[in-house]
């Protein structure tokens, strides 16, 4: 990402908000990736996506087989508009694509469910590697291509009647605990200054009224003093 174009497009932000991106760039990560599968309710979809923002998880992954995933803009509060989304919906079943991705960037596959041989949240290894978390839908949890594929499983240890959390819950209490623990460990857990700049051209974009359009002008006006 050019830098000269970034610098350029903050002149069109308030100070205010150019501050703002600076600082909260600085505690984004991608060493955390959150992969939500076939998720039907919109509430818990866009209180995980918000949720994945106030915790600093940049990429967020959806896989969609039968249900469309759906932003319920009163809950998300526009929390997506600062998230790297990626969409797996051209297949009857895109959970093997979006797996078989994920496991290309590097990530550790790991199925949040309480299968046996979980281990419990509080004892959950962040050193091994970076790590992408699965959730699955409100009522039949994961997919069985997910649960035969993953690397590794996690549970929220649970001490009642009730079997598991709701999603958005889930999804809290799990980023909250390891993002936690990332940011209080050696890990080299930030964004590299490349992948930094993606971000912050992305949100200034977002912050701008006709940044196509006032992007292109830059590109023509560089393009005529070369």
């Amino acid at each position: 990402m050019n830098a000269d174009l970034i610098k350029y497009l903050e002149n069109f932000l308030s100070e205010r908000r150019k501050n703002l991106i600076s600082s909260i760039v600085k505690h984004r990560t991608k060493y955390i990736t959150v992969v939500l599968e076939d998720i039907f309710q919109s509430q818990n979809a866009s209180a995980v996506l918000r949720t994945c923002d106030c915790f600093g998880i940049q990429d967020i992954h959806i896989i969609e087989n039968r249900n469309k995933y759906k932003i319920n803009p009163d809950v998300a509060l526009g929390s997506y508009k600062w998230l790297s989304l990626t969409k797996y919906n051209e297949e009857g079943n895109n959970s093997l694509q979006a797996l078989n991705s994920i496991k290309q960037l590097g990530y550790r596959i790991i199925a949040t469910t309480p299968h046996k041989g979980s281990v419990d949240l509080e004892n959950f290894d962040l050193e091994k590697g970076k790590i992408a978390l699965f959730f699955g839908t409100e009522l039949k949890g994961l997919s069985k291509e997910i649960i035969n594929n993953a690397d590794e499983f996690m549970c929220i240890p649970m001490f009642g009647f009730t079997e598991s959390f709701n999603i958005s819950v889930s999804a809290a209490i799990i980023l909250h605990h390891l993002t936690y623990k990332l940011r209080n460990s050696l890990i080299n857990w930030k964004l590299t200054a490349k992948e930094e700049n993606m971000v912050k051209y992305e949100w200034i974009k977002t912050s701008i009224k006709n940044s196509d359009k006032i992007e292109k002008e830059y590109i023509s006006r560089s393009i005529k003093n070369k």
